[in-house]
């Protein structure tokens, strides 16, 4: 069986899309997990309005596929892509909650639920900031 796949693999379109789809699917499931650990309902916010979720969550998926494509681009197997994606993935949700911690003055889910752009943008940039970061030791 692996040699079948490695025939249709060694298609680059099919590859494309084999990496596509693993990573797609592998988003929604990371966008799940980030939904859980917020106070706040993601999707029902954007929907009213709120910029700073809108930033925070762009900020995340932004963060989640930088470090996909920095997996794709060190590993040769979906499979090892996504393991070291998902490693990737805890360390940016780690740092998610050493952010909170590291701010005691406010609650940053609060801020972000009141639409405090300032707190947004500044989750959205460590966001982005720390998938590079994680990216780049990603094996």
């Amino acid at each position: 069986m692996n040699e079948e796949v490695d025939v249709l693999l060694s298609n680059p379109f099919l590859e494309t899309l084999a990496f596509f789809s693993v990573a797609v699917l592998a988003l929604v499931v990371f966008l799940a997990i980030f939904e859980f650990v917020t106070r706040y309902n993601d999707w029902e916010e954007i929907k009213n309005g709120n910029l700073s979720v809108a930033m925070a969550i762009g900020g995340k998926i932004f963060g989640i596929c930088n470090i996909f494509r920095f997996a794709i681009m060190n590993n040769d197997s979906i499979l090892h892509s996504l393991i070291w994606a998902s490693i990737g993935f805890v360390l940016l949700l780690v740092a998610y909650f050493i952010f909170e911690f590291l701010t005691p003055v406010f609650k940053i889910d609060a801020e972000i639920q009141k639409d405090n752009r300032a707190v947004g943008l500044l989750a959205m940039i460590i966001s982005i900031s720390m998938s590079y970061v994680i990216g780049a030791s990603v094996v």
